[in-house]
C-alpha cells in the first residue's frame, strides 16, 4: 500500500501520545535488525521513530490485564485510545500480518495455500521478530461448497479445497508471561486467499449452528430464536476431508491440549484475525466457551470483519462472557455485509426487531428471511479519511490490514482523529520494509492483495 502525504492537518493537540523507549536484554528481533539497518543507512531515523515499534516497547499490564482484555467490555480505553490497549491492538495484529506473510499466493507453485515456513521459525521468518510466543498448531481450513463436474478439467489451484488458514502460538517467554501478567494463547487467521474461500463468502444466508456447537445453551427455545451464523463461514469452520481434518477439530484438538497443560495458571486465549479471519475468530471463540467448561478468559481482536451471525448468537456470545473488540474502518465495505443488521439496541429476547433503513411493513418480511444478521462486541471505529498520509483510498485499501494497523497507531480520539507524530513514522517504516527486504531477500513475499 503507497502512503504518502496529504493535504489534512493532522491533530497536535493530544500531547500525552507517545511511547518511551525501554531496554531489553533479550535476543534482538526481526525488527531491531532492520530498524538497526535504517538507522546506519540514514542517522536521522532511530528506533523510536519507526511505526509498530511499540510492540517492543510493550508496557507491563500486570494485575490490569484482564482490563485490557476486555473485562470491563474496555470501558474508558477506546475514546481516548488508550497507550497500552494501541500497543496490544497492534501486537495482536502483528500476529495476523505473520498468517498472511507465511501464506503461499503463488498459484503456480507446487505448495499452493500451504504454510511457507516451518512452525519454529514461522513467526521470526515472518518478520515480526521476537514475540516471546512458541507455534504449537498449525491450522487449516476446508471448504465444504459443491463444485460442477467441469472443474475437474480446471487448474488444480481452482478446487483447491483445504488451505492453510492460520496458527496457535503460546506464550512461552518468561519476561513476556510476567509483562502480560498471565500466559497468553494467540489463536490468528488470516483472510481470503482461494478460490473456495471467495465462493464460501458468497453463501451468505444465515444458518443453524449444528448440535455440537450449540449445546449447553437453551433447548426449549424456538428454531428463530436459535443462534445462526453466515453459512459459508460455518462451512470453513466444520468442513472435512478424508485426508484433513475440520478447522474444528484442529482447534479443540489444541485447546484441551493447552487447557490441560497450563490451566492451573493465569491463562487467557486471544483469537485474531482479519476479514474472514476476523470472522472464524468469532466462531472459534463461540465453539471454545461453548465446548469447554473450564475455558479461561477468551477474547476477540477482530480488525475488519464481515458480519457473521444473528442476535442470539450476539446474545449467547454475551452470556458467555467472550470478549469482542470489533475494529471497524468506516471507509470499508466488507464490515458492512454481508445482510441486514439489527438496531444495536435490540436485545436477543425482544419480540420486534428493528432493522436499520428498512420500512415497518417490510419488518415482518425481514425477520422470515435468514439475511437478519447483529453486530457484535465493542467497536473501535476508525476512518481512513481522518489520516493525511494514505493515497489512493479505494474498496481494495480501505480493507488491507496494513490500513488498520495503520489507522489503530494514528487514532486519538472522536475528537482527535489522528496525531501528528504519525508522519515520520510512516515515512521511517517504509524505508525499514525497503532495507530490511534488500537485506534478507529470502523473506521476501509478494503478496496479491485481499478484498475479503
Amino acid at each position: 500500500m503507497k502512503l504518502s502525504i496529504g493535504v489534512v492537518k493532522p491533530c497536535s493537540s493530544y500531547k500525552h501520545l507517545v511511547f518511551a523507549t525501554t531496554t531489553s536484554t533479550t535476543t534482538p528481533s526481526v525488527k531491531q535488525i532492520y530498524t538497526t539497518s535504517l538507522a546506519a543507512k540514514n542517522p536521522k531515523f532511530s528506533r523510536s521513530s519507526v511505526e509498530y515499534d511499540s510492540l517492543t516497547q510493550s508496557v507491563k499490564l500486570g494485575k490490569n490485564w484482564m482490563e485490557y482484555q476486555g473485562s470491563n467490555n474496555w470501558e474508558g480505553l477506546l475514546d481516548p485510545l488508550d497507550d497500552n490497549l494501541r500497543t496490544e491492538i497492534l501486537r495482536y495484529g502483528q500476529f495476523v500480518e505473520a498468517a498472511y506473510r507465511s501464506f503461499d499466493f503463488d498459484p503456480s507453485s507446487p505448495t499452493f495455500a500451504t504454510c511457507k515456513h516451518p512452525r519454529n521459525s514461522l513467526l521470526t521468518r515472518s518478520g515480526i521478530g521476537e514475540t516471546g510466543y512458541k507455534m504449537t498448531k498449525n491450522l487449516r481450513a476446508t471448504a465444504g461448497v459443491q463444485l460442477p463436474s467441469w472443474v475437474d478439467r480446471a487448474p488444480s489451484w481452482v478446487s483447491t479445497r483445504s488451505s492453510w488458514i492460520g496458527y496457535v502460538a503460546v506464550c512461552q517467554d518468561k519476561e513476556e508471561i510476567a509483562r502480560l501478567g498471565r500466559r497468553d494463547v494467540v489463536i490468528a487467521f488470516r483472510g481470503t486467499a482461494t478460490c473456495l474461500e471467495w465462493l464460501e463468502n458468497l453463501r451468505a444466508n444465515l444458518t443453524s449452528l449444528p448440535d455440537d456447537l450449540a449445546r449447553n445453551r437453551d433447548n426449549h427455545v424456538n428454531k428463530k430464536c436459535r443462534p445462526m451464523v453466515e453459512s459459508g463461514f460455518l462451512s470453513l469452520y466444520t468442513s472435512r476431508t478424508d485426508t484433513c481434518h475440520s478447522l474444528q477439530e484442529m482447534v479443540r484438538e489444541e485447546i484441551s491440549r493447552i487447557v490441560e497443560m497450563y490451566g492451573d495458571e493465569p491463562l487467557s486465549f486471544t483469537i485474531t484475525g482479519h476479514s474472514l479471519g476476523a470472522a472464524l475468530a468469532k466462531i472459534t471463540a463461540y465453539d471454545i466457551k461453548s465446548s469447554f467448561s473450564n475455558a479461561p478468559m477468551v477474547t476477540v481482536v477482530s480488525f475488519g470483519g464481515p458480519r457473521v451471525g444473528n442476535r442470539s448468537f450476539r446474545y449467547q456470545l454475551e452470556r458467555s462472557g467472550t470478549k469482542i473488540l470489533r475494529i471497524v474502518n468506516s471507509d470499508d465495505l466488507i464490515t458492512k455485509v454481508p445482510g441486514f443488521v439489527i438496531d444495536n439496541s435490540e436485545v436477543a429476547n425482544k419480540q420486534r426487531v428493528n432493522v436499520a433503513g428498512i420500512p415497518s411493513w417490510l419488518q415482518k418480511r425481514v425477520e422470515d428471511t435468514h439475511w437478519l444478521y447483529a453486530d457484535v462486541g465493542k467497536e473501535l471505529r476508525l476512518c481512513s479519511r481522518d489520516s493525511p498520509y494514505l493515497s489512493n483510498v479505494n474498496v481494495a485499501t480501505c480493507h488491507e490490514l496494513s490500513t488498520y494497523l495503520h489507522l489503530v497507531h494514528g487514532f486519538v480520539s472522536s475528537k482527535c482523529p489522528f496525531r501528528a507524530s504519525v508522519r515520520k513514522c510512516v515515512r521511517s517504516w517504509a524505508l525499514d520494509r525497503f532495507f530490511f527486504f534488500k537485506k534478507f531477500p529470502q523473506l521476501y513475499m509478494k503478496r496479491e492483495r485481499c478484498t475479503f
